[in-house]
């Protein structure tokens, strides 16, 4: 079994085959390809590492942080309080129910691996980005690094939902992997410096397909 603070288990935890449904969700680029702002390869890699960047980083990135650093003190409140913060930026409902699945389904995962703080949590609706913290916290591994991976699984993500959507053939979807590695270490920097009152989500273009795709006629993915 990998040691603590083993990369072995950050590679896990961003798996694609790691067991949460990722695969079902497009966190609104379905909408945004039905709506023409996504259509090619390079319309593609901006809106993708756009989020990732301007929102995603912002919000989710830095929070995680804060969520580790609470859980490294053992201040389980304030952990609660983080994931409460989290929830209430998701702007549509099916961000909402994306964040609430995945984050169940992660649980559950840690729960069954007898990992003991998923077990205290076992009764909350916790997201995902608060139970991943959960797992990083409980592997030891180093934040820097769990910043990174959370932020490198939604990439990824993405990638693989633009893919099969826009449709990108496969090494197009390297390309843009490839281009993520710089925004991504910047986008991680940013989420590390950011002060409390900075943190937040501002993507009104994510926001507005994520809710129009609650009602788009024909669809591959559950947002």
């Amino acid at each position: 079994m990998p040691a603590p603070g083993s990369m072995m288990h950050l590679l896990r935890l961003t798996s694609p085959s790691l067991p949460v449904g990722a695969f079902s969700y497009s966190r609104g680029l379905e909408s945004a390809v039905q709506h023409g702002w996504v259509k090619d390869e390079e319309s593609a890699r901006a809106w993708i590492l756009g989020v990732l960047e301007h929102s995603f980083a912002a919000f989710d990135g830095a929070i995680l942080l804060r969520m580790m650093t609470a859980l490294a003190a053992g201040d389980v409140g304030a952990f609660r309080r983080l994931d409460a913060w989290l929830a209430s930026g998701r702007e549509s409902r099916e961000l909402q129910l994306e964040d609430r699945r995945m984050g169940a389904a992660l649980l559950q995962l840690l729960i069954d691996l007898d990992v003991t703080r998923a077990k205290d949590c076992s009764n909350d609706q916790l997201g995902y980005t608060a139970a991943f913290a959960l797992a990083a916290d409980h592997w030891a591994l180093p934040v820097g690094e769990a910043l990174r991976g959370l932020m490198w699984s939604m990439v990824e993500s993405q990638v693989a939902a633009a893919i099969r959507l826009v449709p990108l053939g496969q090494t197009a979807g390297q390309r843009i992997l490839i281009a993520a590695d710089a925004v991504l270490e910047r986008a991680a920097t940013h989420a590390e410096n950011l002060p409390d009152d900075a943190v937040g989500n501002a993507a009104i273009g994510m926001a507005m397909a994520s809710a129009w795709h609650e009602t788009q006629y024909s669809r591959l993915f559950r947002s």
